[in-house]
């Protein structure tokens, strides 16, 4: 668009000079007329806040008008779940606003109905404790016994999204972003490009079923490349990906128009075609080549944590993980859980909207079932799915989690505005898509810090909120802290919606509880398939 609106000053000078010579001979009102038009979108091409002002000179700013126009009570939004009923979110205001650095409160008090189903809430203390100023940034330790280099996390991280999906200079912005704020990245299934070390951000070097950035001429995967990619000390930790929330055992999907020659070869593909991952994993084919296939990432990654994300289907086929590491004595480092409701640049819907558990569930879960087997102290969780608040964060940490993702957020602080276009390589902000000219709208220099001011101040928010529930750290965060409206007249806590089972419990055959009963019968190390059993 910016090459188009060259083309349209050229063009527009020219018609109206020889309108002008024919019939009213006086040029200068010519420019008195054009003049400040062209000098706006000139000042719209070069300017960094604003990309979609940049990739579309003076048109772009219908949109701002329109944003001026709509009600001021922007802190909360609807959406719609499936089922059409209506659900109040954090909406991307506050990400905007924390990202520019505007002010970001509100006056006049909750805007929510506390009575409504689904309201939520945490408990506060009289005796609340002041934050210290080392007190804003809270790290969490990622690293077991067998591993020689651990890693320091911050408790919000940038989510799984590869370059392919996302532009150069998002990927720039984000990576940038995350070596102001000492926060890690995560590269997505996409391999690990250039734009994620450029600014020497912490990396999470992740690869999925396409085994992109680390797969030989048959697409198997390389312990070769596997070991080069790793070698980079920015990155930090591993992640091998099960499965996504976003569309749980279906696969990565590119498309095409985003596939060009670069990314096909960071990927180790053919350019210019739709890039399809496999549903599942060729290097394993039950939880115990699983955990051995961990146990040989570790010997090949230096030392640094290895862990792996999924979200969670059967639960029997998690136990039946859970089972082959107690066996063989080999446990990740972490274990990243995502929810049913992550998003994605193209999935089909049906898996978007009805595959996957969602997360509160899930880590939930996750949770009780490693301190039901004894090892929850190995294996740190990170939890991801719709994470935007320092609310989110605190109820993530109070299910189960050590400390969480966020793609949406991270995404918004980037300046995308859910146009929508993820899939079609239309992407306005420039945000996602391959386009040059689309990509050339977005400003690295202003966007990377705007990803760490959203960081800070969302980091610092949690901290705020744990303080005001008298605790001091994220790790004395439980279930009996958040409560959730059941019904108008009902109230229950976490922990009686998700109740806590004892440790080592899942052991033994007399101390299984009875919700667990089921899925421990179905599941086996030897198989991810669950054993259809009947229990009485």
């Amino acid at each position: 668009m910016r090459n188009e609106f060259v083309a349209f000053a050229i063009l527009s000078v020219l018609l109206v000079v020889g309108i002008a010579y024919y019939v009213w001979p006086p040029m200068w009102w010519t420019f008195v007329l054009l003049g400040p038009l062209l000098l706006l979108g000139l000042y719209d091409m070069f300017q960094a806040r604003h990309a979609v002002m940049r990739n579309f000179p003076i048109l772009g700013r219908g949109r701002y008008i329109m944003e001026d126009l709509r009600p001021k009570m922007y802190q909360y939004f609807i959406e719609s779940d499936t089922s059409g009923r209506p659900i109040n979110r954090i909406s991307r205001s506050i990400v905007y606003q924390r990202a520019k650095q505007v002010l970001d409160t509100t006056p006049y008090g909750t805007q929510l109905d506390v009575y409504e189903e689904g309201y939520e809430w945490i408990n506060h203390s009289i005796g609340s404790k002041h934050i210290e100023p080392g007190q804003a940034q809270p790290r969490v330790r990622i690293g077991g016994a067998e591993c020689t280099k651990p890693y320091s996390a911050s408790v919000l991280n940038v989510s799984a999204m590869s370059f392919g999906s996302l532009s150069k200079n998002a990927i720039l912005a984000l990576n940038g972003g995350a070596k102001i704020g000492q926060f890690a990245h995560n590269t997505g299934e996409g391999g690990l490009s250039p734009y994620h070390l450029q600014h020497g951000g912490d990396i999470i070097y992740q690869f999925g079923t396409g085994y992109f950035g680390c797969r030989d001429m048959a697409g198997n995967f390389s312990p070769d490349l596997f070991a080069k990619c790793v070698e980079d000390e920015h990155v930090k930790m591993v992640e091998l990906k099960l499965s996504q929330g976003a569309k749980p055992g279906h696969g990565g999907i590119l498309p095409a128009k985003k596939n060009t020659r670069e990314i096909a070869r960071i990927r180790g593909v053919v350019p210019g075609t739709d890039v399809l991952s496999p549903p599942s994993h060729t290097a394993f084919t039950s939880p115990l080549e699983l955990v051995e296939f961990i146990q040989s990432l570790r010997g090949l990654s230096f030392g640094k944590p290895i862990g792996f994300k999924l979200c969670i289907g059967w639960r029997s086929e998690f136990l039946a993980i859970c089972k082959a590491m107690v066996k063989l004595d080999i446990y990740p480092d972490f274990i990243a859980v995502d929810g049913g409701e992550g998003g994605t640049g193209a999935a089909p819907l049906e898996f978007t909207n009805s595959v996957g558990m969602p997360y509160r569930d899930a880590v939930a879960f996750v949770h009780n079932a490693l301190f039901g087997f004894g090892i929850r102290d190995k294996i740190k969780i990170i939890a991801s799915g719709k994470i935007i608040s320092g609310f989110d964060i605190v109820k993530s940490l109070a299910l189960g989690a050590d400390l969480c993702y966020s793609a949406r957020a991270m995404m918004l602080a980037l300046g995308c505005i859910q146009a929508l276009e993820c899939n079609k390589n239309n992407c306005p902000t420039g945000v996602a898509t391959q386009d040059p000219e689309l990509v050339a709208g977005l400003s690295v220099s202003d966007k990377k810090v705007r990803v760490a001011n959203y960081h800070r101040q969302t980091v610092r928010s949690l901290m705020e909120l744990i303080s005001a529930s008298g605790l001091e750290s994220p790790d004395q965060v439980s279930r009996y802290l958040i409560h959730r409206r059941i019904s108008p007249l009902e109230v229950r806590t976490y922990a009686e919606i998700y109740p806590y089972i004892s440790r080592g419990s899942l052991l033994y055959e007399g101390s299984i509880p009875p919700h667990f009963d089921r899925d421990m019968a179905m599941a086996s190390p030897e198989s991810f398939l669950p054993r259809f059993v009947e229990v009485n």
